[in-house]
Parts: structure tokens; sequence; C-alpha cells
């Protein structure tokens, strides 16, 4: 079975959103239902450190240099995957 386009961009869209994750539920040892209303200093890792931990990660996995400007308005994984796809990442 031969696998389309289409299928292949869908599974890189999983694998990303997969290691979007993992990074968030590692970085600040959080579960991955709590994911989805996670926003800024709402869990005690989130904090400054915890913060530029976070895309520091995020920076590495995905081999990319986030702007200041989206450093700061990154405040919440909604937030995040929003910012991510201005530099071509696709959940």
């Amino acid at each position: 079975m031969r696998k389309t386009i289409s299928s292949l961009t869908n599974n890189n869209k999983m694998e990303n959103l997969k290691k979007f994750q993992k990074i968030f539920t590692e970085t600040l040892d959080v579960k991955k239902e709590a994911l989805e209303e996670l926003t800024y200093q709402s869990v005690d890792g989130w904090d400054s450190v915890g913060h530029m931990a976070l895309i520091a990660a995020l920076e590495d996995e995905y081999d990319i240099m986030l702007d200041t400007d989206d450093i700061i308005d990154f405040s919440s994984y909604k937030k995040g995957l929003e910012i991510l796809g201005k530099y071509g990442i696709e959940f």
C-alpha cells in the first residue's frame, strides 16, 4: 500500500504533536490530560525558570529559534501550538 502525501503530512503532524506534548509533560512535570488548559504559572513547574527550560527544549526539538516576542507571548499550551505554527511546525 502506498502512502499518499496527505497521509505522510498527517503522520508528521501527529509526531509533532506527540513531541510537543512530551516536552510539556516532562519539562513541567504535568499529566497529558492537563495540557489543554495549561497556562503560564498555573502549575509550580511553569515559573520563569521552567518557562525558559520549556522554550529551550522546544527550540532544540524543532531546530528553531523563537523570537523574543514569541517567548514572551508563549503563555499557554494552546498559544504554544499557535506560535510554533509561525515557524512552520504543523500540528
